[in-house]
């Protein structure tokens, strides 16, 4: 009965966010608490459960990113890079595409995608603003990139550090497995985005004349503060690509990283605040809630048990199986809560299988789906979440089903192109 109920609460919220009926962060306000108030996900669960409770080391690694943006922004640094990107691809919508998803999906691997799509989506916004032309496909299709490129690297994608954890894989495994499929599959996805955005593109040759004008250098306010933010954001990002030597969790290193930059910039408190996304923040807490329950009352383990009866010794349909259940699975159910519940299960297949590189084989298909399936939904991968909360706030808001109808494509796309890899390399 209660797993019944846990369906039911998630179902009716999903719809709820998916028509826009109800504001976001007031469903999943209304379905965290339903779950808790029927007993569904315990209340000592809610804060404090690993895998059923809302994920604390995601919350505090975005909010301390959003504070260390918030201090970037008053250097001017955002002005400056939306005036460059514009005069170098002369308004040209599709060559100012290709220029935002680059820099989003080059970045993404080392910084994570959540903290990229931070840094790039307020440049987006402004260079939009001066060319006259709507940001939401430009914003889509970054957090898009964001999650293809940020699942290259063991700290790209927050899911890849929980499979690497769990699997004891290193970032060096990362690169080697998943580099190739994912470099291929960009720019793949480069051509992919001209033929879903081409009916969007918009080219203003009288607004690319002023901004030829423009001097990005006098964008920059104070400079002597940009060097200390730099200084900052490098230390980092070190921090970031060092996390398993250093033995510090991303979360601890993103708050330490804006005590640090609140520090050295002496920026007023009010002004960086201001720039907290906090209603994602309160939507991510309450989602982690709402998928707490289905943790808590079986569904999701039992899903992957049925999975697990009918693949057998079969390791490729297993594989196969991870792969695209993956994707549609961590699609609908947030593929952070998703990746940490079935780990578990991922990990009772691997320990059946007859050698140790079969075995990650199957981790390598998990970690493609989950991370692919960040793509499938508007509430699917935690950069999507921050793209609409940035959007929103910007007076441009992206509705779930258009970021999802773009999402959708390109998780088939990638899904599909990423099973052929896994063939390819593991099995034939």
């Amino acid at each position: 009965m209660s797993a019944v109920l846990a369906i039911a609460i998630f179902t009716v919220a999903f719809v709820l966010i998916a028509t826009e009926k109800v504001h976001r962060v007031a469903v999943a306000l209304g379905a965290a608490g339903a779950m808790a108030l029927l007993g569904l996900v315990p209340g000592h669960d809610v804060f404090f459960s690993e895998h059923a409770g809302i994920d604390w080391n995601v919350i505090f690694l975005l909010l301390g990113m959003m504070i260390i943006v918030g201090v970037i922004k008053q250097t001017g640094l955002f002005e400056f890079l939306a005036i460059w990107a514009a005069k170098r691809s002369r308004g040209r919508p599709y060559k100012l595409l290709v220029m935002l998803m680059v820099i989003t999906a080059v970045a993404s691997p080392f910084l994570d995608n959540v903290t990229t799509i931070m840094l790039v989506a307020p440049v987006t916004v402004l260079v939009c603003r001066k060319l006259g032309i709507p940001a939401a496909p430009y914003l889509i299709a970054e957090a898009l990139a964001s999650n293809i490129g940020g699942a290259a690297t063991l700290i790209g994608d927050p899911p890849n550090i929980i499979i690497g954890s769990r699997a004891g894989l290193s970032f060096n495994d990362f690169v080697v497995h998943m580099g190739p499929i994912v470099a291929l599959l960009f720019v793949l996805f480069v051509l992919l985005s001209w033929v879903m955005f081409r009916k969007r593109f918009e080219f203003h040759p009288e607004r690319v004349a002023e901004i030829m004008e423009l001097d990005e250098k006098a964008a920059i306010t104070d400079r002597k503060l940009l060097v200390r933010c730099m200084v900052v954001l490098g230390l980092v990002v070190s921090g970031f690509a060092l996390h398993t030597v250093i033995h510090v969790d991303p979360a601890i290193v993103a708050l330490l990283g804006a005590g640090l930059m609140v520090l050295v910039s002496r920026v007023e408190t009010e002004k960086y605040l201001a720039e907290v996304e906090w209603s994602t923040l309160v939507f991510f807490m309450g989602l982690f809630v709402m998928v707490g329950g289905l943790v808590e009352t079986g569904v999701i383990h039992r899903i992957g048990g049925w999975v697990v009866g009918q693949v057998g010794d079969d390791y490729f349909l297993a594989a196969t199986g991870l792969l695209f259940g993956s994707a549609v699975l961590g699609a609908f159910f947030d593929n952070i809560p998703y990746v940490a519940t079935m780990a578990p299960i991922v990990e009772d297949m691997v320990v059946t299988t007859p050698d140790p590189e079969t075995g990650r084989s199957l981790w390598w298909a998990f970690a493609l789906g989950a991370d692919f399936g960040g793509n499938g939904t508007a509430v699917a991968a935690s950069a999507n979440v921050v793209v609409l909360g940035i959007a929103a706030k910007s007076g441009e808001p992206i509705s779930f089903w258009q970021f999802t109808r773009y999402g959708i494509v390109t998780t088939a796309f990638t899904t599909v192109i990423a099973w052929g890899y896994v063939w390819l390399r593991y099995f034939s």
